[in-house]
Parts: C-alpha cells; structure tokens; sequence
C-alpha cells in the first residue's frame, strides 16, 4: 500500500515535469510572437530574425526552434492578429455598447494593418503561393464587422444603411493615407469623424 503510494506520488510528480515544459514552451512562443508583432508594426522595412530575436532578449536559435522559417513567423503573427480581430469583435461587444465596440474595433484593424508593413513582402508572397487565403480573410473580416453592426443596428446606436464593405473600405482609406504608428493622431481624428458618420442622425 505504502508503495503504491509512492508511486503514484512519483507518477503525479513526472506528469507535472513533463506538462511544464510544455507549458512553458507556449509562454516563449506567446511571447516571441508578441515581439515580433511589435517589431512588424514599428519597422521601415522586413526586420531580419536576428534583428527579432534580439528584440526579444533570446539567441537566434530559440527563435528558430519556435519558428523554423520567416514564413512561419510571418503565419503565426498574421493568424494571430486576425484572429484578434474576429474574436475580438464578440469579446468587445460583451464589454462595450455597439458603437464603442465599433470605434475600439477599428483600433484593432489599425493594428492589423500597421502589423503588415514590416512583413509585406513576405506575405504578398504567401498569398502568391496560397499558403495564406486573403479572400478567406476578408470574408472573416467583413462578418466581424458586420456582428458589431447588427449589434448596433438592435440598439439604435449604428445606422441600418451602412454595410461591412462600406466601413472596411473606410478604414483602408485612413490607414492607407494615415499610417500607423507614425501619423496615429491623424489616424484617430479620421476614425473618430467615421464613426460620426455612423450614428443615426438624431430625428
């Protein structure tokens, strides 16, 4: 008995050695992916992996080890943030009215968008090949968008006219003309006079 004791406390014990690593794998991977994102939004051109990994405060091989190529790098920073965007979409209509959702929602886009400068060339070429779908992209995008209007169309609180192409296109303009991070002031003042072009006009 005493035994069988033991050694289920030894069987316990290597399950919770063997689930740590794991664990802490997810966290390093989390946390490159963070920086890279960072890194991507706040770059002129393609950073290398080098330039990421030292950003990061790691050696080259452990960003290697979590992502073995550009490419995959380049994937996982993508996937996360549309993946921000269309979750995101219901996860800020639990927390805000419609149009705060929508006005925090389009931030979240800016973020995007600022995101693929520094890894445009990568990505247009993953397009290319199709390991990235940007139709199937746009199609998630557009149904975030059009879960916080129908929100706001149920409150009152967004126009019933206004459709997801429209407000997409809207903020591809904006960002398009006013870039982040270096033009954000800009950028919010036209984000802010989109969205009151979304409310209903009063009477």
């Amino acid at each position: 008995m005493v035994d069988d004791s033991i050694n289920g406390a030894r069987s316990v014990s290597a399950e919770m050695e063997a689930r740590a690593p794991r664990a802490d794998a997810v966290r390093n991977r989390d946390q490159l992916l963070a920086v890279a994102t960072r890194v991507f939004m706040t770059a002129d051109a393609e950073p290398s992996m080098r330039a990421i990994a030292r950003e990061a405060g790691v050696g080259i091989a452990t960003l290697y080890r979590h992502f073995p190529t550009r490419q995959s790098l380049v994937d996982a920073v993508y996937q996360d943030q549309v993946v921000r965007l269309t979750a995101g979409a219901g996860e800020l209509l639990d927390q805000l009215p419609p149009a705060a959702a929508m006005r925090r929602w389009m931030d979240l886009f800016g973020d995007w968008i600022a995101t693929k400068n520094g890894m445009l060339n990568t990505l247009l070429a993953m397009i290319e090949s199709g390991e990235i779908t940007h139709a199937q992209t746009r199609t998630e995008l557009l149904t975030a968008i059009t879960t916080i209007l129908d929100a706001g169309r149920a409150t009152g609180d967004l126009r019933t006219d206004i459709t997801a192409e429209d407000i997409a296109a809207s903020l591809i303009g904006i960002f398009t003309v006013a870039p982040r991070p270096e033009r954000e002031p800009q950028s919010a003042r036209l984000l802010n006079l989109l969205m009151d072009g979304l409310r209903p006009t009063p009477g």
